[in-house]
């Protein structure tokens, strides 16, 4: 999925008044919490480059999760709506979904990546 791919989904699933640029952040944040979470603790994280996105990052750049995980996008600019618009039943809501997404991602990613082994040290 793209920016604009993620961008254009949500407008149609939810009437909001929010910029572009307001989600652009929103997606900046998740691929960030993707990248240090999930990526950079697994082996070959440091092939993976992700430096946030702004409003000159290019729309059509590819998002972190891929398919058929990438559906945390939505989930995530549709709590922040409703976060920012005080709806917070409807925001635990979508948090409960985005982190089901998430997790179902970082499971999957999981199983297919090493996860990096914590150097061992004795304390005596």
């Amino acid at each position: 999925m793209t920016i604009h791919n993620a961008i254009n989904s949500i407008d149609e699933l939810m009437h909001n008044t929010y910029t572009q640029e307001n989600k652009v952040t929103w997606l900046s944040r998740v691929d960030t919490m993707v990248k240090k979470l999930v990526i950079d603790t697994h082996d070959g994280g440091e092939d993976v480059s992700f430096s946030g996105y702004n409003e000159d990052t290019d729309l059509e750049t590819m998002l972190l999760i891929p398919e058929p995980f990438d559906e945390a996008y939505l989930r995530w600019m549709e709590a922040q709506i409703h976060y920012h618009n005080g709806e917070y039943d409807k925001y635990n809501n979508a948090v409960v979904m985005f982190n089901t997404a998430f997790g179902a991602y970082k499971s999957e990613y999981t199983r297919n990546h090493m996860p990096l082994q914590s150097e061992k040290r004795f304390l005596f």
